[in-house]
């Protein structure tokens, strides 16, 4: 609240900021009604407020959030940062095709010479543009699908909890490369997770999810049409997505929380032990390889 200098006399003290001794000042605190300059003023519904108490209230203030927990998303940062990424490692791969031998998935190396950072790695490449004219289909469609599908599973999700969903259908793709494949690239794993998580989340909403499954189906019998698709990666993931969506969709409200961190660290626990468990089964055979 501004005020005009009293009308007293010369020997009155003059207040002072509280922050700022030195400076003279005729406004006060709205709250704790202590003398502020105008460095310290922060604008509130009635006059100004200083720094502390303004800290003091923000505290009280409950944080906007997503449907399924997590602060509100106005930004789909994660989205365009995953966009970003697969669009860098493209380049690279292209620049260099060496990157995709080193950092693909391969259950046989993945098995025998432990390189499990192919697991995650090989979710963000893709067909080199040499492999042929299918190459550019693969990266184009998968980007497309996550523009199209990321942002809204962000903002009913969170950003964090997207970006777990997100790890953890790429990584659920990998490992049934692993059991039931031999080598394989692409976010086609992540990709067909968050097609999963939209359904189940489109039903826990009672949206209608119609489209959603026609979208599955279409990509289902795509999959298995077409030879140069890993049916493996695109089923383990689309399970993957679906657990891990219906963890945290259908988590109670009272114990969100808990119960969305927990199921999905149990997701994750129980791929990495179906890696260091079982054998890569497809690669033993076609290699003759007994264990």
């Amino acid at each position: 609240m501004t005020t005009q200098p009293p009308s007293e006399p010369e020997t009155a003290a003059v207040p002072t900021c509280y922050r700022h001794p030195g400076r003279e000042t005729y406004v006060r605190c709205q709250r704790c009604e202590r003398p502020i300059c105008p460095d310290c003023m922060r604008d509130a519904s009635v006059g100004f407020q200083c720094p502390e108490c303004v800290a003091q209230g923000n505290k009280t203030v409950r944080q906007a959030q997503s449907t399924f927990g997590g602060r509100a998303v106005t930004t789909p940062r994660v989205t365009w940062a995953l966009l970003i990424v697969n669009i860098l490692a493209y380049a690279a791969e292209s620049l260099s095709p060496s990157v995709v031998s080193a950092f693909q998935m391969n259950s046989g190396y993945v098995a025998f010479l432990g390189e499990w950072w192919r697991l995650i790695t090989g979710a963000f490449l893709h067909m080199p543009l040499s492999a042929g004219g299918f190459a550019l289909t693969h990266i184009l469609f998968n980007m497309w699908a996550l523009y199209a599908i990321g942002p809204e599973l962000e903002r009913r999700l969170g950003s964090l909890r997207f970006l777990v969903l997100y790890l953890l259908s790429a990584l659920g793709g990998s490992v049934a490369i692993y059991l039931f494949g031999i080598a394989a690239v692409g976010a086609s794993g992540a990709i067909y997770g968050m097609f999963g998580a939209l359904f189940v989340v489109s039903k826990k909403l009672g949206y209608d999810a119609r489209g959603v499954l026609w979208l599955i189906g279409i990509n289902v019998v795509l999959t298995f049409t077409v030879s140069s698709i890993s049916w493996q990666g695109h089923l383990g993931g689309l399970i993957t997505g679906a657990i891990v969506g219906g963890i945290l969709a259908y988590a109670p409200p009272k114990s969100r929380n808990a119960v969305q961190w927990g199921g999905c660290v149990a997701v994750l626990v129980v791929l990495i032990a179906l890696v260091a468990l079982l054998p890569p089964y497809a690669f033993q055979l076609q290699y003759g390889i007994i264990s």
